[in-house]
């Protein structure tokens, strides 16, 4: 509910008067206007009177000679000259609380669904914000059970940790972060869809998450016709919710499908405002903005955020210039292999180069030397695999690989598990030290 100091606080907000612009020219995505005076990142309507009257927000994305240039958060029809810009001079704002949990939100944290509407009493809280002192973050000490096997076993994740899950499309993402949603024990689940076909939402919420993952989760969806600031904003508030649980002292778990398609909006902006292509026509921009919205999940003195962010990698190449930064920054990586996921081995995920970098400090030291085994054992069979199967390799050869033979079909019945199974930690444990003996 609002207090008193909150309504002082609107009050002291509002201004005197109003200064207003004028649309000059829209020049492909963009919208230049005459004024209002105005800051980057501040919040402009956009006020059509033909053929009715039509409100439309658009960002400041940049000025140029004396024009202040404006992206849309819709389709821009209707825009003409002489289209009269009058400036909010706040930053995009969304109202959260503990009422939206169940629901499905777009960008801008409105509800998706066309008859449904936003409780009242819900704070409202900037999209935009810092990353958190890395001197007043806590480090990552305790284990959080995802409830996947291959995940809590061999690349044990802490609360506080921020992975990418890297894989080609039709890989089975999507799958897994509904799996990671269902069986989670963190206190709520904030999902953002970046960029999906609008078709594969509602194929998420229903098959992948189910009631269950709804029921403790917020979904923010961006689809991929919605114009690109639209996609970039998605992700913010999604980040911006995570982080109002997060102070509220809960461990949070975030999940962002992807971070590849926020980059290729964010270049389509740089592109439109003139910024010059580099690698691989990605503009400096991205590689700017990608560390700033990466480092805001984590630990901070109140909660956590772990975060699961995927990563599309065009032709399943792990150096392309998206994949290799968002490497660089985050606290590991799961990669999910297209040649596992033909031999139907679900989840997909490649154990040997897939890392969790914080594992070693979280889990106990008995656990980690079993997990140290199976790798060891895996790899030595994925060596000599060639020749197993050509029947060139002669048993007795090698004591370890006879070892890693013996036991690859117990491995890989492990490493398995139907997406409606549910695993509690300690079970994955007993069962991965059995495996050893």
């Amino acid at each position: 509910m609002f207090t008193i100091e909150d309504i002082k606080k609107e009050i002291e907000s509002i201004h005197s008067y109003k200064l207003y612009g004028k649309v000059n020219r829209v020049i492909g995505l963009m919208i230049e206007s005459k004024g209002p005076e105005s800051s980057i990142g501040d919040l402009c309507n956009i006020i059509i009177e033909k053929p009715r009257r039509i409100v439309v927000q658009a960002e400041v994305v940049g000025f140029r000679d004396g024009y202040v240039i404006l992206m849309p958060f819709s389709d821009i029809q209707h825009i003409g000259p002489g289209a009269i810009v009058e400036s909010t001079n706040n930053p995009l704002q969304v109202f959260i609380g503990e009422e939206l949990k169940g629901m499905v939100l777009d960008s801008l944290g409105k509800p998706l669904s066309p008859n449904e509407k936003l409780p009242i009493g819900l704070a409202k809280y900037p999209t935009e914000q810092s990353p958190p002192n890395p001197m007043t973050r806590p480090p990552v000490s305790e284990t959080l059970e995802v409830g996947v096997k291959v995940i809590d076993g061999l690349l044990t994740v802490g609360k506080g940790q921020r992975i990418g899950i890297f894989a080609g499309s039709g890989v089975g993402k999507s799958t897994l972060l509904g799996m990671i949603a269902r069986n989670t024990f963190a206190d709520i689940n904030v999902i953002a869809l970046i960029g999906e076909r609008g078709r594969e939402v509602r194929e998420f919420i229903e098959r992948d998450l189910g009631p269950v993952g709804l029921k403790k989760s917020i979904v923010v969806v961006a689809t991929s016709d919605s114009p690109a600031l639209m996609r970039i904003k998605g992700a913010y508030t999604a980040t911006a919710i995570a982080e109002y649980f997060r102070d509220k002292g809960n461990n949070v778990m975030l999940m962002m499908d992807s971070v590849t398609r926020v980059a290729m909006a964010q270049r389509e902006i740089g592109l439109a405002i003139g910024e010059p292509p580099t690698t691989k026509g990605y503009t400096p921009s991205v590689f700017s903005i990608l560390p700033k919205l990466l480092e805001r999940t984590g630990t901070n003195e109140f909660g956590s955020i772990t975060a699961f962010y995927t990563v599309l990698v065009d032709g399943d190449d792990m150096n392309e210039p998206i994949a290799d930064t968002v490497r660089g920054i985050l606290d590991g990586h799961f990669v999910l292999d297209r040649d596992l996921a033909n031999k139907g081995q679900y989840p997909a995920i490649n154990v040997l180069k897939s890392v969790s970098r914080i594992m070693n400090n979280i889990v106990s030291d008995e656990h980690r030397q079993a997990a140290d085994t199976i790798r060891e054992k895996l790899s030595k069979y994925y060596q000599t695999e060639d020749l197993i199967n050509i029947g060139a390799y002669k048993r007795g050869t090698s004591r370890e690989v006879d070892e890693a033979i013996k036991a690859y079909p117990e491995i890989i019945r492990f490493l398995k598990q139907d997406v409606t199974n549910k695993y509690t930690f300690q079970q994955t444990l007993d069962e991965l030290l059995n495996l050893l003996r």
